[in-house]
């Protein structure tokens, strides 16, 4: 009977080590899981970031070339000018030969 008994404890022994080496297995394969997928997002925002980053420093030079235009806008000799190159605009007694861009 002794025998029996100490059989049965080490399959008791032996079932719960299993048990616990399978959620052993499972927590750590949920935890890699969980990381890794928060590592992506982290890589992916990153990403994002550096793409936003060129994006503002565009934006910002696009902004600094409205600000020069509109100083220049206040200018009533830059605005003839303007208007004479872009809508050919002529003063008295100029002629105006377009010339076709190639």
């Amino acid at each position: 009977m002794a025998k029996k008994s100490n059989s049965l404890k080490k399959r008791k022994l032996h079932r719960r080590m299993l048990i616990f080496g399978f959620a052993s297995i499972g927590i750590i394969f949920a935890t890699t899981f969980t990381i890794g997928k928060y590592w992506i997002e982290i890589y992916d925002k990153y990403q994002e970031n550096e793409k936003l980053k060129i994006q503002l420093a565009e934006l910002k030079d696009e902004e600094d070339e409205l600000r020069l235009d509109a100083e220049r806008l206040k200018d009533p000799e830059y605005i003839a000018r303007y208007a004479r190159e872009k809508y050919l605009y002529s003063k008295e007694g100029e002629f105006i030969i377009k010339i076709p861009e190639e």
